[in-house]
């Protein structure tokens, strides 16, 4: 049996179905026992732990073969990292207190570096936490998700736009769809290991904006422009989203870091293994999901 944190979210959901398809049995960890009925309907054990209770995780990770584990998405922390950092200390203390006899962690892209990192910077200090535990544990640096696109949808389906913060825009970047990280992190819990692995992914090639826009269009069957938001223009558009004042720094060190190219793989020491997914493909189910929304909501 595996214990998965992030159930109800689009990785923690994948490595779940590839487990369960692939004849293994899961320990859904939720917070709230309603959203696992999916889960349980499937056969999978239900454990009910707030993310920031040692015990009830610790419960959570005990008597299983194998632990995935992740921090929530927090896209505005405070400027110290304070509340990722509380989230650590109390997932390590679980981990610790139940010494499943292995762990895989979801990490990201540029993770090995302590500077310069932005949101990134919650998944450096995870590695960092977890790599003094005593057992086996795997930390799955994934590429930036695909599925980031969905937010370029609507725009591109009824203005024929994509507005983007990765720039320039005819610069390729690892991307990866989370089925394909779910995949991946599934696979590595059920092998055996020993010490410390770091596994780099990303999709079958490489994405710029452009290629993004081009996707969409396909998929739209319109023309869809991409175009490139300035950087000063940033602050004010991320709190016009409704981000809290005072925490956009991170979220904009972040992007400057995959713009710059400071934010990249390890290679070398690490092992690098790439998905099956093409962004096309992600394109093609964002789309669809939308257009459902909007049929439903008619």
């Amino acid at each position: 049996m595996y214990a998965i944190m992030g159930i109800t979210g689009q990785v923690g959901s994948a490595t779940a179905r590839h487990l369960l398809d692939n004849g293994q049995r899961i320990r859904a960890i939720v917070r709230d026992k309603a959203k696992a009925a999916v889960w349980a309907a499937r056969g999978a054990e239900i454990a009910i732990a707030d993310w920031s209770d040692v015990d009830a995780l610790a419960a959570a990770f005990s008597n299983v073969d194998g632990a995935f584990v992740m921090l929530p998405a927090n896209f505005a922390p405070s400027p110290d990292f304070a509340e990722p950092r509380a989230l650590v200390r109390t997932l390590t203390a679980a981990l610790r207190q139940a010494r499943p006899p292995k762990v895989v962690a979801l990490s990201s892209i540029g993770a090995q570096h302590d500077r310069d990192l932005g949101l990134i910077t919650q998944l450096h200090l995870l590695e960092s936490a977890l790599d003094t535990l005593p057992m086996p544990r795997a930390h799955v640096r994934a590429a930036w998700f695909m599925e980031n696109m969905r937010w370029d949808v609507a725009l591109a389906q009824f203005e024929g736009r994509l507005v983007s913060y990765l720039q320039p825009l005819d610069r390729a970047i690892p991307m990866v769809a989370t089925d394909d990280i779910g995949r991946t992190i599934a696979g590595t819990l059920i092998e055996t290991w020993f010490g410390r692995r770091v596994i780099e992914l990303e999709g079958p090639r490489r994405y710029s904006p452009l290629d993004m826009a081009q996707a969409l269009a396909a998929v739209l069957e319109h023309d869809v422009e991409a175009t490139a938001v300035p950087r000063e223009q940033w602050v004010a558009r991320f709190d016009d989203e409704g981000m809290p004042a005072g925490r956009t720094g991170p979220r904009i060190a972040m992007l400057d870091g995959f713009n710059s190219g400071w934010i990249g793989f390890e290679n070398g020491t690490t092992e690098h293994v790439r998905g099956h997914i093409p962004l096309g493909y992600v394109a093609d189910e964002l789309v669809s999901a939308s257009l459902g929304m909007v049929e439903s909501a008619a």
